[in-house]
């Protein structure tokens, strides 16, 4: 019955979590002709929807018009109509607890609020980045428990880590392959048939442990090779040689080389976090990730080294760091969004206030800071105007949006 009705777009799409994975998938499965039902916990977001506004940078009002106006989108806060959906997507944060451990609270919290209102035969896929066994051992047994159903009997069920890249103009999520695992093969039949609507190839694994092992493997892929740049800035920079130079030449060679980049420390919700899922879960097996813990810990200590490249700045020029004026270029965890998760300044503008220097920031993406779990004290702060530039004793670019003028700034 479900296969039958997603085929004929007939299926009503939910997906639980409206932020920079979530409302893109909605915005899609629009476009295809699904009736798309989004639910999220912050009713500010479910109004903006509602009004024809974007609370995403990248993700102009004028799409969440046309939602609107072609009348297949409905946001709300109201758990209870799962019951009347046939696919439901959990789109939830996955962030670290403080001693950097997996937090399963939203994916548990998300099962537990649905789970009294799942009916037969409906599917649901977690798209959430993860540790490997995460559907399995946390969300199926809290949807059962919830539900009185059986999954893969009564629900089906299946993993598709997302692979939302905000703001990419090469890549979309039609243009980007998505990898899908399930633990039985009517779970898989469903979930790739639902997905290839939006995207130009499906890519089918043997099943959910295989496909959450597939979004970690990539993103520690990604951290050990930062790590590698990184140190390898620190070393040549000793040595007077320009490590962008070198990477640059490095990628002149067609074969065995791809070229990464250093930078001030990790930003984003995938590569700070996700190597250390793995690490935890290899730590159940007995094993320990010695590689990719020696990379996150120079990573995690990119931070402290720029806060020493600002005090030798400023010790050159005759001041101390205590007291100095200091203006952060970008609050963006990369250019040309507004996505501050795990963002790197946080950290270099905590270290700074704690060495008494005096921080602003500029971002023209982010006017004001909002509320996060970890930086909390920095709620409010606003954006100052470049124009004051040369009232700072130090201006430190943390992030290459391109609207920055970098001559004018040196000037």
């Amino acid at each position: 019955m479900t296969l039958q009705k997603i085929k004929e777009k007939k299926a009503h799409i939910g997906i639980i979590g409206l932020g920079y994975v979530g409302l893109p998938l909605a915005i899609e499965f629009c476009k295809t002709g699904f009736q798309v039902t989004g639910l999220d916990i912050d009713q500010e977001k479910i109004d903006l929807l509602s009004q024809g506004e974007s609370y995403i940078k990248h993700i102009s009002g004028e799409k969440i018009k046309h939602l609107n106006k072609e009348g297949k989108f409905k946001g709300s806060t109201n758990h209870t109509l799962i019951r009347h959906l046939d696919c439901i997507l959990i789109c939830v944060p996955t962030p670290l607890n403080k001693n950097r451990e997996p937090d399963m609270s939203y994916v548990i919290s998300t099962a537990q609020k649905i789970a009294p209102h799942i009916v037969k035969n409906q599917l649901i896929v977690l798209e959430s980045t993860t540790f490997p066994g995460t559907t399995l051992e946390v969300l199926i047994p809290e949807l059962e428990a919830g539900s009185g159903l059986k999954a893969n009997k009564d629900i089906f069920v299946a993993y598709s880590p997302e692979r939302e890249d905000p703001n990419n103009k090469k890549y979309s999520i039609a243009t980007t392959p998505k990898v899908i695992g399930a633990d039985d093969p009517k779970s898989l039949e469903l979930a790739d048939s639902i997905y290839s609507f939006i995207v130009n190839k499906t890519v089918l694994v043997s099943g959910t442990k295989v496909a959450e092992a597939t979004k970690l493997t990539e993103n520690v892929f990604r951290a050990v090779n930062i790590a590698l740049v990184n140190e390898l800035k620190v070393i040549y920079e000793k040595m007077g040689i320009d490590v962008w130079e070198v990477i640059e030449a490095c990628s002149t060679k067609p074969f065995g080389f791809m070229p990464f980049y250093p930078g001030p420390g990790l930003g984003g919700h995938c590569i700070p976090i996700d190597p250390f899922y793995l690490t935890w879960k290899a730590r159940e097996h007995g094993i320990t990730t010695r590689f990719i813990e020696l990379a996150g810990e120079i990573n995690t200590l990119m931070p402290d080294y720029v806060i020493q490249k600002i005090i030798f700045a400023l010790n050159r020029e005759g001041k101390s760091l205590k007291n100095s004026r200091i203006l952060l270029l970008g609050l963006a965890y990369k250019k040309n969004i507004d996505d501050t998760r795990e963002s790197v300044t946080f950290k270099i503008m905590e270290l700074l206030e704690e060495k008494e220097a005096v921080t602003d920031y500029n971002d023209p993406y982010i006017p004001q800071i909002k509320p996060t779990r970890k930086y909390k004290q920095f709620a409010g702060k606003k954006s100052v105007a470049l124009k004051k530039i040369n009232q700072y004793d130090c201006v430190v670019i943390l992030t290459d949006h391109t609207s920055y003028d970098f001559k004018a700034i040196a000037n």
